[in-house]
C-alpha cells in the first residue's frame, strides 16, 4: 500500500485560506494526499469561510486554527505557503520537505474594503466564493502540479 503524499497548507492565522486549501483537499484528494493547515499564528476559523465552504459542499466547521509549530516534527513531503506573510515567515523544514508558494488574495481583507463603501454581506462574500474557487483548481492539479 502506498502512502499517502502529506502536505501543510500554511497561512498567516490559519482562518481562512489554508483553511479552505484542507477542507478542499480532504474533499477531492482525500485517497491520495493527507492535508493540515496551520498558520504562523492562530487568528480562529473565519466564520465566513466556513460559510462558503459549506456552500460547496465542504464541511470545516470542526477544523481548528493552529500554530505551524504542532508540525515541526511532522514527516512531511511538502509546505505550501499561500499567503506572502506566511512565505517571508515560514520557519525552517527539512531539505527533504520541498516548500512552495502558492499566494491566493486575502478575503477577509477585501471584504472589509467592500464593507467600508457600503457593499452588501452577499458582496463582500463573494470574496471568499472567489477564492475558495481559486483554491479549489489549485488542488484538482494537486499533488502533479507541485512535483514538477
Amino acid at each position: 500500500m502506498n502512502e499517502k503524499f502529506k502536505i501543510l497548507f500554511l497561512c498567516t492565522g490559519n482562518s481562512c485560506r489554508s483553511q479552505m486549501a484542507e477542507g478542499w483537499t480532504r474533499k477531492l484528494k482525500g485517497d491520495r494526499i493527507e492535508a493540515y493547515s496551520a498558520g504562523v499564528e492562530t487568528h480562529g476559523l473565519n466564520p465566513n469561510a466556513v460559510k462558503v465552504m459549506a456552500e460547496a459542499g465542504v464541511d470545516i466547521s470542526t477544523h481548528r486554527s493552529k500554530r505551524v509549530d504542532e508540525f515541526r516534527d511532522a514527516d512531511l513531503d511538502a509546505v505550501i505557503t499561500v499567503c506572502g506573510h506566511a512565505h517571508e515567515t515560514c520557519p525552517y523544514f527539512p531539505p527533504r520537505c520541498k516548500v512552495i508558494h502558492v499566494g491566493f488574495d486575502d478575503p477577509p481583507k477585501m471584504a472589509r474594503e467592500l464593507a467600508a463603501t457600503g457593499e452588501s454581506e452577499d458582496r463582500q462574500l463573494d470574496c471568499y466564493r472567489k477564492i475558495r474557487d481559486e483554491i479549489r483548481a489549485f488542488i484538482e492539479k494537486l499533488p502533479e502540479n507541485i512535483n514538477k
